[in-house]
């Protein structure tokens, strides 16, 4: 059975490769997922968000991580993603902490913190940088990719 910083050095090096199925596989049934973007995720979803962005990237998704560490019933880790974002084509290199909990040796909760207003600058151009602090930017992000989740999770099923 893997350590829990081998599981999440597992469930990256799948990222890196871009192996969503892979990276599903090490979320316990009940996952919750949460950052700025997707707050709440549960189970089947928080795996179809990875298929989803994952997929739309269309290989252009560079990953890397490091600082992976036990901090007493979780892991923490450090990682960036660069890659273009697929509505604006615009490039980003997004900075994440990670926080990992773990239950029968699979990733039970998963929470990724990052600059949303760092993100929204890169990813929208002008309007991120004039917006991006404000709550009214945050939810229209937060609703269009929930929409775009449900509409993937429509198209699989």
């Amino acid at each position: 059975m893997q350590t829990p910083t081998q599981i999440v050095e597992a469930f990256y090096t799948a990222f890196q490769q871009q192996d969503a199925e892979a990276m599903a596989q090490l979320y316990h049934p009940d996952i919750h997922f949460s950052d700025p973007v997707f707050t709440d995720l549960h189970g089947a979803a928080a795996g179809d968000m990875w298929r989803m962005l994952i997929g739309r990237a269309k290989g252009q998704l560079d990953i890397s991580f490091g600082d992976i560490q036990m901090a007493g019933d979780e892991v923490t880790a450090r990682w960036e993603a660069r890659y273009l974002f697929s509505k604006t084509k615009r490039p980003v290199h997004n900075i994440i902490q990670a926080r990992f909990q773990f239950k029968d040796g699979l990733i039970i909760r998963h929470i990724d913190d990052f600059s949303f207003p760092r993100w929204a600058g890169m990813a929208l151009g002008l309007t991120g940088k004039l917006l991006g602090w404000t709550s009214f930017l945050r939810r229209k992000v937060q609703q269009q990719s929930m929409a775009f989740l449900k509409q993937f999770q429509e198209q699989k099923a």
